[in-house]
């Protein structure tokens, strides 16, 4: 792959935007302004942070894009039934970044995309809120913290249990020393997913880029039937994409560690044998010196249930046995139950009795609420790219390790690579699809 240095990206087609905003001074917001958003994807989640951010009496949002503009009536919609001013639609995010006026970029792509969303808006002077999981791969993760501390963004990422009140407790709880040494925590991400159906390659629909869609990934024929969680070049994964958020907070509870020692991968595609090649059963083990971190995931289990909004938003408990989702942390002295997304925490002491309890509730508000406080003060926010690339970082490693035959890999540190590993060492990074090449320096 030919290296493309920061000055040649920002000449190119993909980086021309950026070059007229990077040297502007930074916008200073009076009390009333309004921070001017645009929408990079218009998905389920895309057009529901759209709507979400257009709500509100101190945003607005200005653009909505996807390559796919079948998709823009819904967004458009849920926008204009919320604020007063009608957005701009564009299929191409360079339209937004052009824009002096747009303060800030909601990146709701796959995964395939985010790396270079961000990067590209960084470099236009855009804060981001990019949604889980970070990054593709861990080099791409690495220059997305590099391309937010070097052009001063904020950039939060879509893992809003950080900014639940009741975490912050359940964290608390654990300092305090009450469950003891804590030597072992098990992450939990087990459902029912329906296999993928039958296709072939079909004509690209009218109106869709799907060049663009494509973008730093190879452009495969088009298949509608694909779903892209479900391939290399477009994502981490389906546990990966869900099972952040419970890694994520396994992290937060025992003190944000960056980097295990080694991981070790079982499993493979067990159950779902339609097509897939990334595991539908993940069990993986991270060391972390005298602390364990275990990950349980698998996609064919109809009797574990995700928490019902109705139990996450009310003073109620998860059914903890068959909770799909939750964290369960080990002490020396006692025992946690943790929910993700709402759900609260149950704490039990040496004997098995329920000593401690806290409801929770789901905090995409507040996590909004910590963006838009964020592009104001400057200040980094409650899921900084930062943890977000060390959260995601997990999913990477245990990808890396079914890839390379479930072995065990240690892991260096300093150099964000495997030790004595080169065919683990080829998957750090992908192949690039040129002109969408993000470059050694951004």
């Amino acid at each position: 792959m030919k290296r493309v240095n920061r000055r040649d990206f920002v000449k190119s087609s993909i980086g021309a935007a950026a070059t007229l905003t990077m040297l502007s001074k930074r916008k200073s917001f009076a009390a009333n302004d309004k921070v001017i958003i645009g929408v990079m994807g218009l998905g389920g989640r895309g057009t529901y942070l759209a709507e979400k951010f257009a709500s509100r009496s101190d945003a607005e949002v200005a653009y909505l894009c996807d390559a796919d503009t079948r998709r823009f009536a819904r967004a458009r919609n849920a926008v204009e039934e919320v604020q007063d001013t009608k957005p701009k639609l564009v299929q191409d995010v360079r339209r937004i970044l052009d824009d002096s006026s747009v303060d800030a970029l909601i990146n709701a792509t796959p995964d395939h995309w985010h790396a270079l969303g961000t990067i590209m808006a960084c470099q236009a002077e855009k804060d981001v809120y990019v949604e889980k999981p970070l990054a593709h791969n861990i080099w791409e993760g690495r220059k997305m913290v590099e391309a937010a501390r070097r052009y001063k963004r904020v950039v939060q990422v879509g893992m809003q249990t950080r900014s639940a009140p009741y975490m912050k407790k359940a964290a608390e709880y654990i300092r305090s020393g009450k469950l003891g040494d804590v030597h072992l925590v098990r992450v939990f991400n087990m459902m029912k997913h329906s296999s993928m159906r039958e296709g072939s390659v079909q004509p690209i629909p009218e109106g869709f880029d799907y060049d663009m869609w494509c973008g730093p990934a190879p452009k495969l024929p088009y298949n509608p039937a694909r779903r892209w969680l479900n391939l290399w070049e477009y994502s981490c994964g389906p546990i990966a994409g869900d099972a952040i958020h419970q890694l994520d907070l396994a992290r937060y509870l025992f003190g944000d560690k960056p980097y295990p020692d080694t991981v070790v991968h079982a499993g493979g595609v067990n159950a779902l044998n339609d097509g897939r090649e990334i595991p539908d059963t993940q069990l993986v083990t991270y060391e972390y010196g005298k602390f364990t971190l275990l990950s349980e995931a698998a996609l064919w289990m109809p009797y574990m249930k995700k928490t019902p909004s109705s139990i996450r938003d009310s003073d109620k408990f998860p059914n903890w046995p068959f909770s799909s989702t939750k964290i369960e942390v080990l002490g020396t002295e006692g025992f946690m139950y943790v929910g993700r997304h709402g759900g609260g925490w149950q704490a039990y002491d040496a004997n098995g009795e329920l000593v401690r309890s806290e409801y929770g509730r789901q905090a995409d508000k507040e996590h909004q609420d910590n963006f838009i406080d964020c592009i104001r003060t400057r200040n980094l926010p409650n899921a900084d790219v930062e943890q977000g690339h060390y959260s995601v970082l997990l999913c990477h490693l245990a990808n890396i390790s079914y890839r390379v035959g479930n072995e065990k890999l240690r892991f260096d540190p300093k150099t964000e690579s495997f030790i004595d590993m080169p065919e683990a060492n080829k998957h750090l990074k992908r192949t690039y699809r040129h002109p969408w090449v993000i470059p050694e320096k951004v």
